[in-house]
């Protein structure tokens, strides 16, 4: 991309060896990659700005003098490489690109790379395996889910636009006493029922199972726990009949979950289940027990040691031998790598385990696996709505399916509304996109680690910092295109040459500059683990293309040469906003 900047840092970082040739020569030369580069606030103050405080103490100078005396350097430098012109102000080195040059960077930059223009390379021969949404089979995906499902996805495919390796995985959480409830209240209250009979989605029996135990349990609370008890151990004995209901209710619950996956964009290369990891993990335990680096407590348990990392201690096996969520969680960690060996795995859980993964990342490093230190777990805030805190026990969580219907057919009122039935094609289609669009864009503008209330309603405005918003611009510039395309308004450009030194007026060239900031802004997301970046990048990009549209007449310009160039930059526009979308799981729409 426009790599005039990248240029400037390197005449910058020139012109700063220079000085310290003369102020300090035995200071090693200055690299490009030391020199900072930043956006001023205020357009008015430059292009780019290159901040002198980290070079005043070395130099032994104010940082407005090594402004000043860069600018002198500066000067005719810049000039003569038709790259712009470079001034102080105060600590800051503020530089007015060449608009010509950088309008004809960015245009060709985007139009030659396509789909694959922003991609920054900076995972570049990196593995790397994210584990991400993790369900139980005791019921449907809620809402919870969705904003995990949608991290998940969109890390995923931050880091594989970066450059990256990725193989996503989910582990299924099949297993245990709260898939038992379910089990339980299903033999007594729901005996012979199935999806069709019930006519609902199959994980939606699943579910109200669970909520209908959690009923039984508050009525018979003694009874009702160890009834569930009983059952699970007729489970891993193996038991015959429980085994066929076990298996019959998990299928249920799976293909329920399965559908919303599909639905909602998000898949994996790969899915492992908990009744298959549980008992994984107890021999390495036993194997850094007989090496000293975890002890057995009297009465037989085994124990690891914390204070290292300032914390008390944490049981590994039980006294009777057997083992815990942390045993099989360092067991699974250690079989995947066998399975795909990475440079980092992921964890995608939310905030309330941040003691398990600090423990389980602290004892694969004790256990000697070099790869352990490079395990990260991806922290995210509850998710709630307005009404406030929902609870799956009581039924009161929302149902991730229920959701994305509501808001579908609140897209669909909305089209119905403005009479674009016939203009949208399939309004079916259309407001499921709009749904989704409106659904990931809302969980994923607000940073990961924050707690965030979920307002279907504002999701699903057609104005302002939203999905449906963006979705709302992609639909017009490509309006605005099939028309010409079309020969409707040919006449407009019919002679004309593109010529990117007449883009000059300022909403032209904050646009072109935000154009280029694209792939910056990716990478950062990547760095940070977090696609609110490329969410505010995107209202960045349809906030400066509607002050375009609405200052810059594009078939109404006043010659062919403009009008073409203008929509070459409208062309940009498009493939920037299409790539930025489908890294956050906003589908871009044609026609809206």
């Amino acid at each position: 991309m426009a790599d005039i900047r990248e240029q400037w840092r390197a005449l910058v970082a020139e012109a700063l060896d220079t000085i310290r040739l003369s102020k300090n020569p035995d200071l090693p030369a200055i690299e490009a990659a030391s020199v900072t580069l930043e956006t001023p606030p205020d357009p008015a103050m430059g292009d780019v700005g290159f901040p002198m405080f980290p070079f005043a103490k070395a130099f032994r100078m104010g940082p407005p003098q090594i402004a000043s005396e860069l600018a002198k350097l500066l000067g005719e430098n810049g000039a003569a490489a038709g790259l712009g012109s470079a001034k102080a102000a105060g600590p800051y080195l503020n530089v007015f690109l060449a608009k010509g040059n950088l309008a004809g960077e960015t245009l060709r930059a985007v139009t030659a790379a396509g789909s694959d223009y922003g991609k920054p390379g900076t995972f570049a021969g990196k593995r790397v395996m994210i584990e991400f949404s993790s369900p139980n089979t005791n019921k449907p995906l809620h809402l919870g889910h969705l904003r995990n499902d949608a991290l998940g996805e969109s890390v995923s495919r931050i880091l594989k636009f970066c450059g990256a390796e990725v193989f996503k995985v989910n582990i299924i959480n099949n297993r245990g006493i709260h898939i038992c409830k379910s089990m339980l209240a299903y033999r007594k209250f729901f005996a012979g029922k199935t999806p069709e009979s019930e006519g609902i989605k199959s994980d939606l029996l699943v579910g109200n199972c669970y909520v209908r135990y959690s009923q039984y349990a508050k009525e018979n609370p003694e009874k009702a726990e160890g009834e569930a008890q009983e059952l699970l151990r007729a489970w891993e004995s193996g038991d015959a009949e429980t085994m066929e209901l076990w298996k019959t209710m998990n299928s249920w619950a799976e293909k329920g979950i399965a559908q919303t996956y599909r639905r909602t964009g998000i898949s994996f290369d790969k899915i492992y289940y908990e009744s298959e990891t549980y008992l994984k993990g107890k021999d390495k335990i036993l194997e850094g027990l007989e090496s000293g680096i975890f002890y057995r407590e009297e009465d037989g348990s085994v124990w690891v040691d914390l204070a290292p990392i300032n914390l008390d201690k944490k049981v590994l096996l039980r006294k009777d031998g057997t083992a815990l969520y942390m045993t099989q969680d360092i067991g699974t960690a250690i079989a995947r790598h066998g399975d795909w060996p990475f440079n980092q795995l992921m964890y995608v859980v939310g905030n309330e385990q941040q003691y398990h993964f600090k423990v389980l990342f602290y004892i694969l490093q004790k256990l000697g696996y070099d790869w352990a230190k490079d395990l990260y777990h991806l922290s995210y805030g509850m998710v709630n709505l307005p009404e406030g805190k929902m609870k799956s026990r009581e039924g009161t969580v929302v149902d991730g399916d229920d959701l994305i219907n509501s808001l579908r057919d609140g897209a669909l009122e909305e089209i119905a509304a403005k009479g674009r039935e016939e203009a949208v094609g399939d309004p079916a289609d259309v407001a499921e996109k709009i749904a989704l669009g409106a659904l990931h864009y809302f969980l994923l503008q607000v940073s990961p680690v924050k707690d965030m209330v979920f307002n279907p309603k504002e999701s699903l405005s057609f104005t302002g910092n939203t999905g449906p918003y963006l979705q709302y611009m992609g639909a017009r510039i490509s309006s605005i295109l099939r028309k010409v395309e079309s020969g409707e308004n040919a006449k407009a450009v019919a002679g004309g040459t593109v010529k990117p030194e007449l883009l000059v007026h300022e909403a032209e060239w904050e646009l072109l500059k935000t154009l280029g900031d694209f792939p910056k802004q990716v990478a950062r997301a990547a760095e940070n683990h977090d696609p609110s970046a490329v969410t505010a990048y995107l209202y960045e990009v349809s906030k400066g293309f509607s002050r375009f549209y609405h200052d810059c007449p594009i078939l109404t310009a006043g010659s062919a040469d403009l009008a073409l160039t203008r929509l070459e930059l409208v062309k940009a526009v498009r493939i920037v906003l299409r790539n930025a979308m489908e890294l956050v799981l906003v589908p871009f729409l044609e026609t809206m």
